[in-house]
């Protein structure tokens, strides 16, 4: 597959110009490197050419049609291996690798074939011995063919690698470069970035960038050291930095070269018709399996799901006596904080169980998307893994406490609304943190973010200081805090305020004063419904940031 681009611009915030005018023609089945300096726009030309971040200006054909124009018919026919690795690394290799063929291939498509093509994939890039292995044990150049067995799987006809041998030994360089050579041999057109001046050795042809995005050179390395007038290629990065502009040096390309860009034929070629897709719940279900596979082989992840709500539970035991919600002798100022940690805690478990889902796996889930990935069924297959695990917590920490006698006698009707309550509350935490995971750039920021979540829940709940007590600002705030409804209903529940108005603790009244004449009297199902409207709201506010950040037209 041929790829021509005339005339590409792009900038960046603060309107930088990053590319300038690049025009530059791939033929088929070559071996392309681009390189240039720090800041010459590797990156983003490779981006740009293989409609993964279109360029602002300009246009990119392959085999005459207009990539931009068609990208969903491309997008199953082009592979794109970023810097970091697009795979799992707590699956084994063959797992991962079915994983992808299961999202990638037609839905018409057998297990045998799927089984054919992971196991023509681990051969071509020779990781058949390894298909047991899980990723994260690879080495750093068997990772990155693994990347590329991702792409492989589909056959694609051009691929794009950014910097493919970066952080490898000379070996594994040198292995890796093979295989590309190899890919192109085989029929496809393959255009990677580098920093390595022994990468050139195996390319057709090498394009040289000049500072901030200048079209310095495009020919055989060769060429270039004829051109550049130089012996060796490193010195053809020393004459880009020191000497001349990048407008001068692209200028005088310009001058040099005799044959331009193909321009486009009169008659339009038609798209491609691509690979067909899977449908929404095929994409769904193995998307689920992955996610909750992931999650298992993870033990360390997996003990913290689990024991972190048990080893909190195990504190609220001990935390607090028995026998608050008598209502003989209530404990007033017990029962508030009872009921405020208990909500509280499903809201932690449900935002910390979302904080990181996303955030690190970002590479994994944007190569996807451009392969057409649904944000819905991804964001759906985290929320179905999830949320049965946050039931489990809220029914053990339910049981738990009335088992001990922290909360009280109630019929199982109460208990089950509670749960549903909680349920609920651990639900829009959940979504919560999805939305936060989507919207941070590294793990390190979703830490940092989770106090900052936290503080508000405590502070405008409604238990620390009552609603009725705040001022208009904090009671304006509060009605956007979850744990405000959450914490109301299962008071409502419990019946609190019966407790406090009529029991035998002098204290009961003038806390029920407190609290004022409307918390805690709604219907429960009014709390439920504020819950959830919580919950869709959070999840499409994750959908909409993934949406926007992701680069598909």
């Amino acid at each position: 597959m041929e790829i021509a681009a005339t005339d590409l611009w792009q900038t960046v915030n603060g309107g930088k110009q990053v590319l300038q005018g690049v025009s530059l023609t791939v033929k088929a089945c070559e071996l392309v490197a681009v390189v240039g300096g720090s800041g010459a726009g590797k990156t983003t030309l490779l981006e740009a050419l293989a409609g993964v971040r279109p360029a602002e200006r300009g246009e990119v054909r392959f085999d005459g049609v207009d990539l931009y124009e068609n990208f969903d018919s491309f997008r199953r026919l082009l592979g794109y291996v970023p810097q970091d690795d697009i795979i799992h690394a707590d699956l084994p290799l063959e797992r991962t690798l079915r994983y992808a063929a299961a999202l990638r291939l037609p839905e018409s498509r057998s297990s045998a074939d799927i089984d054919s093509a992971v196991d023509r994939a681990l051969a071509a890039l020779d990781l058949s011995q390894r298909a047991d292995v899980q990723v994260g044990a690879l080495s750093g150049g068997q990772r990155k063919r693994a990347s590329i067995a991702v792409e492989l799987l589909t056959s694609p006809p051009v691929f794009f690698l950014d910097e493919p041998t970066s952080g490898l030994d000379p070996a594994s360089s040198s292995e890796l470069l093979r295989l590309l050579r190899g890919l192109a041999d085989a029929g496809s057109t393959v255009v990677f970035t580098t920093h390595s001046v022994q990468d050139l050795a195996r390319a057709d042809r090498v394009v040289f960038l000049a500072r901030e995005g200048h079209l310095a050179f495009v020919g055989t390395v060769a060429e270039a050291l004829d051109y550049f007038d130089v012996e060796r290629v490193e010195e053809i990065y020393e004459r880009l930095a020191s000497e001349g502009t990048p407008e001068e040096w692209s200028r005088r390309f310009e001058s040099h070269r005799h044959n331009g860009v193909p321009v486009a034929t009169a008659v339009e070629p038609d798209a491609p018709d691509g690979h067909e897709g899977i449908g929404f719940a095929r994409e769904w279900a193995v998307l689920t399996r992955r996610t909750l596979e992931t999650l298992v082989r993870n033990r360390l992840t997996l003990a913290i799901l689990i024991g972190s709500p048990a080893l909190v539970v195990a504190m609220f035991a001990v935390l607090f006596r028995p026998g608050a919600f008598e209502f003989a002798s209530p404990n007033p100022s017990a029962i508030t904080m009872i009921l405020f940690w208990v909500t509280f805690g499903a809201f932690f478990f449900g935002l910390t169980y979302g904080l990181l889902q996303i955030v690190t796996e970002q590479a994994i889930m944007r190569r996807e998307q451009l392969v057409g990935q649904r944000i819905s069924a991804y964001l759906g297959a985290k929320m179905a893994v999830l949320l049965p695990f946050l039931v489990f917590v809220v029914v053990l920490m339910l049981a738990v406490l009335r088992a001990l006698d922290r909360l009280p006698a109630a019929s199982t009707t109460t208990y089950l609304t509670m749960g549903i309550t909680l349920a609920l509350l651990a639900a829009a935490a959940l979504t919560l943190g999805l939305m936060t995971s989507a919207g941070v750039s590294n793990p390190a920021q979703a830490t940092l973010a989770l106090p900052m979540l936290c503080f508000p829940a405590v502070l405008f709940s409604g238990a620390i200081l009552p609603v009725h007590e705040m001022a208009g600002v904090g009671a304006a705030i509060s009605t956007i805090i979850p744990d405000r409804w959450a914490f109301e209903a299962l008071g409502h529940d419990l019946g609190v305020r019966h407790i406090l108005a009529d029991g035998g603790s002098p204290l009961g009244p003038p806390l029920i004063a407190a609290y004022g004449k409307e918390a805690g009297t709604d219907a429960i199902a009014v709390y439920w419904s504020y819950l959830a409207a919580f919950t869709v709201a959070f999840f499409l506010g994750a959908w909409g940031i993934l949406r926007r950040r992701s680069h598909r037209r």
